[in-house]
């Protein structure tokens, strides 16, 4: 810049303008674009509807981009039932009708006494947006905290179907028993599909006691009937802890024992961080329509935003908002798909 030149800032120009009074202004010159000055515009953003909006699109789309991209564990061990009122009614799973010879009458079955009903639930993430922060253009803090918020609404199933196998041991599924139970009732014999084994690669003795009995256990299911349900157990379910044995159960070819392994490659292993159990592991079947566990959803995850300027949070606080909503919750599935151990013993 020229030195001779004269830097005037807008913001100077308009707080001399202030304190002229009115009617002196009006006999001031109008200064006239020259080449001695130069004015410099207000730094920042000027918040206005255009300013916000572009600010929100940006915030969704990071939101959008992360949702997409989070990786997901729910699909793998639940199925999806789609909602369309405040809750669903799973007495269906009392009564699951198989092919039979047709001899006479059809054997219509009927639903137990007993419902199981699932009550869907609201989800929200919320974040606060400062009016200051979009004035003083200071708005890469919000682009991680959109990150986060759309790979949290992404992951949402995982933290509800996770919830479901934490507390399998304590929740009631549809026959009104635990879900991971001792005595499930069929055709008047108490079935288990509750074990307190450790899973073990030590010994084949050991192996053998642990997942070969849940596994053997789970094919020798039958229906009401007496009819095999042809159980086929291929997921094994296991937290951070038991990730290197349930690998090494489902790979190595002798166990440490030196005996060889009957069970590699027998079942896919899952690990999830969410499993709180340190010890607890389990064995699923996910080949069949229906899942051991059921993830209910009502309203998918959808961004959302507040941005009007006359809402109260805005005029009394400056405060923007956006985040994520959901309507979702989760059941139990069949649990003659699923053998769960505690692993104490």
């Amino acid at each position: 810049m020229n030195p001779s030149k004269i830097l005037v800032l807008a913001c100077a120009g308009l707080l001399a303008m202030a304190l002229i009074p009115f009617g002196a202004m009006a006999a001031l010159p109008l200064p006239m674009p020259d080449t001695d000055v130069e004015v410099i515009g207000l730094l920042g953003l000027l918040v206005n509807k255009a300013t916000i909006s572009n600010v929100f699109i940006s915030l969704k789309t990071t939101f959008n981009n992360a949702f997409g991209a989070a990786p997901t564990v729910w699909q793998k061990i639940a199925m999806k039932v789609t909602s369309t009122t405040g809750q669903n009614d799973y007495a269906w799973l009392s009564k699951f009708p198989k092919m039979r010879k047709w001899i006479g009458d059809k054997a219509v079955k009927s639903l137990e006494a007993f419902k199981y009903t699932v009550v869907n639930d609201d989800f929200e993430a919320t974040v606060e947006v400062d009016r200051n922060d979009i004035e003083d253009d200071n708005l890469g803090i919000y682009g991680p905290q959109a990150q986060m918020a759309g790979e949290s609404a992404a992951q949402l199933p995982d933290e509800i179907v996770m919830d479901l196998v934490n507390n399998g041991f304590t929740n009631l599924c549809f026959d009104g028993q635990y879900f991971f139970d001792t005595d499930h009732v069929v055709a008047g014999a108490s079935v288990s599909n509750k074990g307190t084994k450790a899973l073990s690669i030590a010994t084949l003795a050991l192996a053998q006691a642990s997942y070969g009995a849940y596994r053997t256990a789970m094919k020798k299911f039958k229906d009401d009937e007496g009819r095999p349900l042809n159980v086929n157990p291929n997921i094994l379910l296991v937290g951070p802890s038991l990730e290197d044995t349930a690998n090494a159960l489902m790979t190595v070819d002798r166990l440490e024992d030196g005996k060889p392994n009957p069970y590699k490659g027998t079942a896919t292993v899952v690990v999830d961080a969410r499993i709180t159990s340190d010890t607890a592991w389990y064995l699923l079947d996910t080949t069949k329509a229906v899942k051991p566990f059921i993830y209910q959803e009502r309203k998918a995850p959808v961004f959302v935003e507040q941005t009007a300027s006359e809402s109260d949070d805005v005029f009394n606080r400056k405060k923007f908002k956006f985040g994520a909503e959901a309507r979702a919750a989760g059941g139990y599935g069949f649990w003659q798909l699923a053998y769960g151990s505690d692993g104490t013993t």
